[in-house]
């Protein structure tokens, strides 16, 4: 009786994370950062013509015009479908850029800061998956929550520069400890870290939704809101019975985590822990 209550437990969080998984899906395939591109490209427009017609009969000063553009845009992309919090990127980034290009600042310089961005955050503007850092807090919980059992495996999908899997490879000699990073300069400073002899573990570059979970008693993720139903769906169908999944700060949304763990942090942020249910029973054919 149990053992078919946890297979319904099963199918009903697989059934939530994959409805979430698609409606994510649906809301990827238009990213924020092309729809803010958009909204930028389409309030210019907008703003010439709309210039053209009154300047006839008023001359507008340019940094009305400016404001006017960035206004427009921030309309736009309300009316697209972007979170609020775009609004101010979207109505100062144009004033923003006249600023920078008005003290003279060499193109060069603008190239070099684009690089360095590309490099660091890399696919975000598809995956909207920030870098984001794990706090030392977040090291030390994560350390508690390990198995008991020797030999147990963990791996940090976006590991960022590695941090985390160095401390817990030193705080845990008796588990195997392995991270995964698509972003070159975290992987490349990772990698680094890990050669000068911070820590026990291994550091891969390379695309986690391509890397099967069966072998991990732990996956640990500090993502975004974007992928966590799709990730929860692929640690229900690869990870092992009773395997935990850790989520940094950003719950799965229909799932009942098994414990949340208040860090105390800088951001106050929460380790949210759950544990894979049982797959459902495959009766075999008479």
């Amino acid at each position: 009786m149990q053992q078919k209550a946890r297979s319904v437990d099963f199918v009903s969080s697989n059934r939530l994370a994959l409805s979430g998984s698609r409606f994510t899906s649906l809301t990827v395939s238009r990213t924020p950062s092309l729809t803010a591109l958009f909204s930028q490209v389409a309030s210019v427009l907008v703003t010439l013509a709309l210039v053209a017609i009154v300047s006839f009969k008023v001359e507008i000063p340019s940094i009305f015009v400016i404001f006017i553009q960035g206004g427009i845009a921030a309309l736009i992309g309300l009316r697209l479908g972007l979170a609020p919090w775009w609004l101010p990127i979207n109505l100062l980034f144009t004033p923003a850029l006249v600023l920078a290009l008005s003290f003279g600042v060499a193109p060069s310089w603008f190239l070099a800061a684009f690089l360095l961005l590309l490099l660091a955050y890399w696919s975000v503007f598809r995956s909207q998956v920030p870098l984001y850092l794990s706090s030392r807090k977040a090291w030390a919980a994560v350390a508690n929550l390990l198995p008991c059992k020797p030999d147990f495996c963990l791996l940090d999908v976006g590991a960022g520069l590695g941090g985390m899997l160095g401390y817990l490879s030193l705080k845990r000699l008796d588990g195997r400890f392995y991270g995964m990073e698509i972003a070159p300069l975290p992987f490349a400073l990772a990698w680094l870290r890990r050669k000068a002899g911070r820590g026990m573990h291994q550091i891969r570059w390379g695309d986690f939704w391509s890397h099967n979970f069966a072998a991990y008693d732990v996956v640990y993720a500090y993502l975004s809101p974007v992928p966590m139903a799709r990730l929860w769906a692929k640690a229900c169908t690869e990870m092992a019975t009773g395997s935990r999944f850790i989520s940094n700060t950003f719950p799965v949304f229909g799932a009942e985590p098994e414990e949340i763990v208040d860090l105390d942090d800088f951001h106050h942020s929460r380790l949210y822990v759950y544990r894979i249910p049982a797959r459902p029973l495959v009766e075999e054919a008479p």
